[in-house]
């Protein structure tokens, strides 16, 4: 049985949406892994709202089993902020993140582990390769690591994702940071801390389909960009300067040809493509300025980051309001 009065060595927080087919099979190998490593754990299962029966799979798993512990939101509210509710709720002295869809081994923990007892704070999985993943989701992603190298304010480690492990040290400066349009791999980066990589091959969802489709995974990227470079508003300040400059250019040319050659009668479609250009360039700056306005008008609402519907713990169910 598990000791309730002393904190465990390990929590494990797992965000869950749609995955009932895998929380058995995920617990299966969870257990032993941990087991083996010789430490006292819990897991912390955070449902986000799932439409399937993901809630009754996971009160059957927190019955049979006293160390896993569960929370179910009262609607989806997003895997980054399912992450910071396992982390509000983990009481370990580290905390390990991984995803429910078995694409995590579990079995890679014990090195995390040998990680975090050799001082390393922030002990992140490194993927290898990205077989996994369609060929454009991989082109994307790379790109979108090279554009936060390269105009972000943290430097994201090749292949890191959310499956990790973070020192409580680590967690609480996280749980500091309560801000609603979340990017944790940012986050992850930005709270520093000795850290290292372990690879790890990504293994096959042992059932379903993966939860981002292409809309999600370009809003949450822009997220990430946002959240972390002011780049997108520096650039139209750039935008801005070269059309002026290439405008005087034009007004020079013209001013010359008119002194020289008389005046031409004017274009019709060379004013159309003109006001056209011109305009697009000052929508898209409006939209961008919009954007970074909406995040400002969502962080200072003050709303609570997600409301927890029921509890489960060893079989007990509470069902609160947070």
């Amino acid at each position: 049985m598990n000791d309730r009065t002393q904190p465990p060595d390990i929590s494990v927080v797992i965000p869950v949406f749609n995955e009932r087919a895998n929380l058995q099979p995920l617990a299966a190998r969870l257990v032993p892994a941990l087991e083996g490593a010789g430490i006292a754990f819990e897991a912390i299962f955070v449902d986000d709202g799932s439409q399937d029966e993901s809630l009754s799979e996971l009160r059957a798993l927190c019955s049979a089993e006293p160390r896993f512990r569960a929370l179910s939101f009262s609607r989806n509210f997003g895997k980054e902020v399912a992450i910071a509710a396992g982390l509000d709720e983990a009481r370990g002295r580290a905390v390990v993140i991984m995803d429910s869809d078995l694409q995590h081994p579990p079995e890679v923990i014990p090195q995390f582990i040998a990680r975090w007892r050799e001082g390393y704070k922030n002990v992140y999985g490194q993927r290898v390769d990205r077989a996994a993943d369609p060929k454009l989701r991989a082109i994307l992603t790379r790109l979108f690591y090279r554009i936060i190298d390269r105009f972000g304010d943290v430097s994201l480690p090749p292949g890191a994702g959310d499956f990790r492990l973070l020192d409580r040290q680590a967690v609480d400066a996280l749980l500091s940071m309560r801000e609603r349009a979340r990017f944790n791999k940012g986050l992850f980066a930005w709270i520093g801390f000795k850290s290292i990589g372990v690879p790890f091959e990504v293994e096959n969802r042992a059932s379903g389909a993966s939860k981002f489709n292409l809309p999600r995974l370009m809003s949450f990227a822009l997220d990430g960009i946002m959240s972390f470079s002011s780049i997108p508003l520096k650039v139209w300040t750039y935008v801005g300067l070269a059309i002026s400059c290439f405008g005087l250019g034009m007004a020079a040319y013209y001013w010359v040809r008119t002194m020289l050659f008389g005046v031409d009668t004017p274009g019709f479609p060379t004013l159309v493509v003109s006001i056209a250009f011109f305009s697009g360039v000052q929508l898209i700056s409006l939209g961008v300025l919009g954007e970074y306005i909406a995040r400002i008008f969502n962080e200072v609402k003050g709303r609570p980051l997600y409301l927890v519907a029921e509890r489960i713990e060893g079989g007990k169910r509470d069902d609160a309001a947070a």
